[in-house]
């Protein structure tokens, strides 16, 4: 069973859809117990950084995250579920995310003649070839977003897109993947991700 967190600013129906279609057994939840009890967790997010964060705090599912984290329970972050994993973000300066990983969310540059947020496909230019992102490069992914990540860790990036300035689209650490793009919304590329996320330990 996978569980889809629900703490109030997540895109949940398209991930479950993308789960139905693959035939995995699925569950919105916010009951800790039912988060825990699960095999696999997936944490989305649509809005801003500070929105999410509060909305996060007040389901009282913060401490459930680190939980599920540290028990090395498969675990993945989707757009603004990616972000929180991190340390903070200039769209809400002062809030701070969950500091799994070093790194911060930076805006798209306001120079580069280029629409923000960036809406639509992109490509991978890189990807880690020991990842569930393996098969991804040079395919085109869906991205909704205007801040992007830029890790401390060059080893915890799994995925590099580039949309004015290079940045990294996708981690993946022991337990915990997580990317900046959609794959419940990027087509069988999309897919292909979730269902090696499904079939893994």
């Amino acid at each position: 069973m996978i569980c889809v967190i629900d703490y109030g600013a997540g895109n949940l129906r398209s991930v479950c859809n993308s789960l139905d279609f693959l035939s995995v057994p699925n569950k919105i939840s916010r009951d800790k117990e039912e988060i825990l009890a699960a095999d696999k967790v997936i944490l989305p997010g649509v809005g801003s950084f500070g929105d999410a964060m509060s909305q996060l705090k007040k389901s009282g599912l913060i401490n459930t995250i680190y939980d599920i984290i540290d028990s090395d329970k498969p675990f993945m972050g989707i757009c603004l579920g990616m972000q929180m994993l991190f340390e903070n973000s200039e769209e809400t300066p002062g809030v701070s995310g969950l500091g799994i990983f070093k790194g911060n969310i930076l805006r798209f540059p306001q120079n580069s003649g280029l629409k923000v947020p960036q809406i639509g496909w992109n490509s991978l230019d890189f990807v880690k070839t020991d990842s569930i992102y393996a098969d991804a490069l040079n395919k085109y992914v869906y991205f909704v977003h205007s801040y992007y990540l830029k890790a401390k860790d060059e080893d915890l990036v799994a995925c590099k897109s580039t949309y004015g300035v290079t940045f990294d689209a996708a981690i993946s650490k022991g337990n915990v993947c997580a990317s900046q793009f959609h794959p419940e919304k990027s087509g069988e590329t999309g897919l292909e991700i979730i269902k090696k996320f499904c079939a893994g330990r």
